[in-house]
Protein backbone atom coordinates (compact mmCIF):
# COMPACT_ATOMS: atom_id res chain seq x y z
CA UNK A 1 0.00 0.00 0.00
CA UNK A 2 1.32 3.60 -1.00
CA UNK A 3 1.70 5.96 2.22
CA UNK A 4 0.42 9.41 1.16
CA UNK A 5 2.87 12.15 1.29
CA UNK A 6 2.80 14.69 4.03
CA UNK A 7 5.41 16.62 2.69
CA UNK A 8 5.61 18.08 -1.44
CA UNK A 9 8.67 19.71 -2.01
CA UNK A 10 9.07 21.74 -5.03
CA UNK A 11 12.52 22.79 -6.89
CA UNK A 12 11.55 25.78 -8.49
CA UNK A 13 10.74 29.07 -6.63
CA UNK A 14 9.30 30.59 -10.00
CA UNK A 15 5.66 31.06 -10.72
CA UNK A 16 4.67 27.76 -11.65
CA UNK A 17 6.62 26.29 -8.19
CA UNK A 18 4.86 28.72 -6.06
CA UNK A 19 1.05 28.14 -7.60
CA UNK A 20 1.58 24.35 -7.34
CA UNK A 21 2.67 25.33 -3.66
CA UNK A 22 -0.39 27.42 -2.70
CA UNK A 23 -2.64 24.80 -4.19
CA UNK A 24 -0.92 21.94 -2.25
CA UNK A 25 -1.08 24.29 1.05
CA UNK A 26 -4.85 24.74 0.56
CA UNK A 27 -4.92 20.93 0.42
CA UNK A 28 -3.37 20.37 3.91
CA UNK A 29 0.45 19.44 2.62
CA UNK A 30 3.56 21.36 4.32
CA UNK A 31 5.20 22.50 1.62
CA UNK A 32 8.94 23.12 1.18
CA UNK A 33 10.54 25.36 -1.82
CA UNK A 34 13.93 25.53 -3.43
CA UNK A 35 15.97 27.46 -5.18
CA UNK A 36 19.22 27.16 -7.07
CA UNK A 37 21.15 28.98 -3.89
CA UNK A 38 21.03 30.18 -0.29
CA UNK A 39 17.54 29.38 1.02
CA UNK A 40 17.56 33.13 2.86
CA UNK A 41 17.58 34.53 -0.94
CA UNK A 42 13.89 32.97 -1.77
CA UNK A 43 12.51 33.48 1.62
CA UNK A 44 11.03 37.05 0.67
CA UNK A 45 9.29 35.52 -2.31
CA UNK A 46 7.57 32.68 -0.77
CA UNK A 47 5.97 34.88 2.19
CA UNK A 48 4.67 36.74 -0.52
CA UNK A 49 3.88 34.19 -3.34
CA UNK A 50 2.87 30.82 -1.18
CA UNK A 51 3.10 32.17 2.76
CA UNK A 52 3.13 29.19 4.52
CA UNK A 53 5.72 27.43 2.64
CA UNK A 54 8.91 26.79 4.00
CA UNK A 55 12.51 28.08 2.02
CA UNK A 56 15.00 24.95 2.24
CA UNK A 57 18.26 24.04 0.33
CA UNK A 58 17.54 21.63 -2.64
CA UNK A 59 19.60 18.73 -0.21
CA UNK A 60 16.83 19.61 2.57
CA UNK A 61 13.97 19.27 0.14
CA UNK A 62 15.10 15.78 -1.34
CA UNK A 63 16.08 14.54 1.88
CA UNK A 64 12.53 15.68 3.68
CA UNK A 65 10.16 15.52 1.23
CA UNK A 66 7.70 12.67 0.27
CA UNK A 67 7.11 13.99 -3.18
CA UNK A 68 9.20 16.25 -5.04
CA UNK A 69 8.11 18.46 -8.01
CA UNK A 70 10.13 19.76 -10.50
CA UNK A 71 9.39 23.03 -11.78
CA UNK A 72 12.47 25.08 -13.05
CA UNK A 73 13.34 25.59 -17.00
CA UNK A 74 13.71 22.38 -18.77
CA UNK A 75 16.91 23.15 -19.47
CA UNK A 76 18.32 23.25 -15.94
CA UNK A 77 17.39 19.47 -15.96
CA UNK A 78 20.86 18.56 -15.78
CA UNK A 79 21.50 20.66 -12.58
CA UNK A 80 19.22 18.31 -10.72
CA UNK A 81 20.94 15.80 -8.72
CA UNK A 82 20.23 12.29 -9.65
CA UNK A 83 21.80 10.92 -5.98
CA UNK A 84 19.41 13.28 -4.30
CA UNK A 85 16.56 12.25 -6.15
CA UNK A 86 17.06 8.62 -6.36
CA UNK A 87 13.98 6.35 -5.20
CA UNK A 88 12.28 9.84 -4.22
CA UNK A 89 8.72 10.20 -5.96
CA UNK A 90 8.96 13.09 -8.75
CA UNK A 91 6.80 14.60 -10.74
CA UNK A 92 8.19 16.44 -13.72
CA UNK A 93 5.86 19.65 -14.67
CA UNK A 94 8.63 20.97 -17.51
CA UNK A 95 7.85 21.89 -20.71
CA UNK A 96 10.07 22.88 -23.23
CA UNK A 97 9.68 26.41 -24.71
CA UNK A 98 12.32 27.78 -27.30
CA UNK A 99 12.08 30.99 -26.16
CA UNK A 100 13.29 30.43 -22.23
CA UNK A 101 14.72 26.98 -22.83
CA UNK A 102 17.01 27.79 -26.40
CA UNK A 103 18.23 24.56 -28.81
CA UNK A 104 18.23 21.23 -27.02
CA UNK A 105 19.68 18.80 -29.09
CA UNK A 106 19.23 16.30 -26.38
CA UNK A 107 15.54 17.05 -26.54
CA UNK A 108 15.49 15.87 -30.05
CA UNK A 109 17.27 12.81 -29.62
CA UNK A 110 14.35 11.85 -26.82
CA UNK A 111 11.57 9.97 -27.33
CA UNK A 112 9.86 12.53 -24.75
CA UNK A 113 10.82 15.32 -22.89
CA UNK A 114 10.22 13.43 -19.65
CA UNK A 115 12.29 10.01 -21.09
CA UNK A 116 15.35 12.88 -21.51
CA UNK A 117 14.77 13.86 -17.68
CA UNK A 118 14.35 10.25 -16.43
CA UNK A 119 17.76 9.38 -18.72
CA UNK A 120 19.57 11.76 -16.19
CA UNK A 121 17.74 10.39 -12.82
CA UNK A 122 17.38 7.22 -13.92
CA UNK A 123 16.62 6.02 -10.20
CA UNK A 124 13.91 8.57 -9.54
CA UNK A 125 10.66 7.36 -9.81
CA UNK A 126 9.37 9.91 -12.28
CA UNK A 127 5.77 10.81 -13.66
CA UNK A 128 4.63 13.26 -16.05
CA UNK A 129 2.23 15.47 -14.73
CA UNK A 130 0.83 19.25 -13.97
CA UNK A 131 2.88 20.25 -17.02
CA UNK A 132 -0.69 21.10 -19.03
CA UNK A 133 -2.20 23.50 -16.94
CA UNK A 134 -1.69 27.00 -16.14
CA UNK A 135 0.32 28.27 -12.88
CA UNK A 136 -2.66 30.35 -12.69
CA UNK A 137 -5.54 27.97 -13.66
CA UNK A 138 -4.18 26.10 -10.87
CA UNK A 139 -6.42 28.13 -8.34
CA UNK A 140 -8.95 29.28 -11.08
CA UNK A 141 -9.66 25.96 -11.92
CA UNK A 142 -9.96 23.63 -8.80
CA UNK A 143 -13.26 22.04 -7.87
CA UNK A 144 -14.82 19.95 -5.25
CA UNK A 145 -14.77 16.36 -5.74
CA UNK A 146 -17.92 15.36 -7.95
CA UNK A 147 -17.99 18.97 -9.12
CA UNK A 148 -19.55 18.71 -12.74
CA UNK A 149 -17.25 21.21 -13.91
CA UNK A 150 -14.19 19.69 -12.51
CA UNK A 151 -11.73 19.74 -14.52
CA UNK A 152 -9.19 16.46 -15.38
CA UNK A 153 -5.05 16.47 -15.30
CA UNK A 154 -3.08 13.24 -16.53
CA UNK A 155 -0.81 11.44 -15.17
CA UNK A 156 2.16 9.18 -17.57
CA UNK A 157 4.51 7.17 -15.14
CA UNK A 158 6.30 3.64 -15.50
CA UNK A 159 6.06 3.55 -11.39
CA UNK A 160 2.96 1.89 -9.95
CA UNK A 161 2.89 3.57 -6.42
CA UNK A 162 4.70 6.76 -7.91
CA UNK A 163 1.33 6.51 -9.95
CA UNK A 164 -0.85 5.88 -7.27
CA UNK A 165 0.65 9.05 -5.27
CA UNK A 166 0.25 11.43 -7.93
CA UNK A 167 -3.10 10.76 -9.07
CA UNK A 168 -4.17 11.07 -5.24
CA UNK A 169 -2.35 14.58 -4.78
CA UNK A 170 -3.71 16.07 -8.21
CA UNK A 171 -7.43 14.86 -7.27
CA UNK A 172 -6.52 16.99 -3.63
CA UNK A 173 -5.08 19.74 -5.51
CA UNK A 174 -8.73 19.53 -7.25
CA UNK A 175 -9.14 17.64 -10.54
CA UNK A 176 -9.73 14.63 -11.73
CA UNK A 177 -6.36 12.76 -12.17
CA UNK A 178 -6.71 10.72 -15.44
CA UNK A 179 -4.07 7.42 -15.95
CA UNK A 180 -2.55 8.05 -19.06
CA UNK A 181 -0.26 5.01 -18.60
CA UNK A 182 3.32 4.44 -19.12
CA UNK A 183 5.68 7.70 -19.06
CA UNK A 184 6.33 7.25 -22.95
CA UNK A 185 2.93 8.61 -23.07
CA UNK A 186 3.74 11.94 -21.91
CA UNK A 187 4.17 12.83 -25.30
CA UNK A 188 0.69 13.61 -25.60
CA UNK A 189 0.84 15.99 -22.60
CA UNK A 190 3.37 18.20 -24.51
CA UNK A 191 3.45 21.62 -25.37
CA UNK A 192 0.81 22.04 -28.98
CA UNK A 193 -0.76 18.84 -28.76
CA UNK A 194 -4.52 19.34 -27.60
CA UNK A 195 -4.82 18.40 -24.46
CA UNK A 196 -1.79 20.76 -23.59
CA UNK A 197 -3.75 23.55 -25.51
CA UNK A 198 -6.97 22.27 -24.20
CA UNK A 199 -9.04 22.14 -20.93
CA UNK A 200 -10.85 18.79 -20.02
CA UNK A 201 -13.08 16.90 -18.31
CA UNK A 202 -12.32 12.94 -17.35
CA UNK A 203 -14.42 11.75 -20.24
CA UNK A 204 -12.99 14.55 -22.64
CA UNK A 205 -9.48 13.99 -21.68
CA UNK A 206 -9.48 10.48 -21.74
CA UNK A 207 -10.69 10.45 -25.60
CA UNK A 208 -8.28 12.94 -26.29
CA UNK A 209 -5.44 10.36 -24.65
CA UNK A 210 -7.02 7.64 -26.88
CA UNK A 211 -6.80 9.58 -29.94
CA UNK A 212 -2.83 10.43 -29.75
CA UNK A 213 -2.36 7.16 -28.89
CA UNK A 214 -4.22 5.76 -31.63
CA UNK A 215 -1.85 8.14 -33.87
CA UNK A 216 0.94 6.59 -32.12
CA UNK A 217 0.65 2.61 -31.70
CA UNK A 218 5.01 2.71 -30.87
CA UNK A 219 3.26 3.52 -27.39
CA UNK A 220 1.38 1.60 -24.96
CA UNK A 221 -2.21 1.84 -24.75
CA UNK A 222 -3.90 3.62 -21.44
CA UNK A 223 -4.74 1.41 -19.09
Amino acid sequence: MTTQPQTIGILGAGKVGTGVARQALLAGYQVLIAGSGDPKEIELIISVMAPGAVAVSAAQLMEQADLVVLAVPLHKFRTLDPAGLAGKHVIDTMNYWRDTNGDMPELADAPSSSEMVLSHLPAARLAKALNHIGYHELELDARPAGAPDRRALAVATDDDGTRALVLDFIERLGFDAVDAGPLANGTALETDTPIFTGSYDRADLEAQLAAHLAGAPEFAPVG
